[in-house]
């Protein structure tokens, strides 16, 4: 069965950077894209950044441009979500999710930036 589990969460403080991973299995990763998305506290899910089944290609939301890198190892059946400079306003929930006959996500990982 499809598994997406998500790690690498915690505190951080603002201005720092925190890298999330999310490891897949029960599926072919390599054929698929791959996506995190966000639920801050109050707020609903969404989208932050997709990385195409041939990781040529990344799209970002604008709030996080140029802050957060998607990146995808197929050895490793992993999708990573490096993110830096990160605000306060980027506490939140991330999840991490696949696509298929349905949609898929992980159970997610708190990610908390305050001083």
């Amino acid at each position: 069965q499809v598994q997406l589990v998500e790690s690498g969460g915690g505190l951080v403080q603002p201005g720092g950077s925190l890298r999330l991973s999310c490891a897949a299995s029960g599926f072919t990763f390599s054929n698929y894209a791959m996506r995190w998305y966000r639920q801050a506290p109050g707020k609903e899910r969404e989208w932050v950044a997709t990385i195409s089944s041939a990781g040529g290609t990344t799209n970002y939301a604008d709030s996080v441009k140029a802050r957060f890198t998607i990146s995808r190892d197929d050895v490793k059946n992993t999708v990573y979500m490096q993110m830096n400079s990160m605000k306060p306003e980027n506490t939140a929930v991330f999840y991490c999710h696949a696509s298929m006959l349905r949609d898929y996500w992980g159970q997610g990982t708190q990610v908390n930036v305050s001083s």
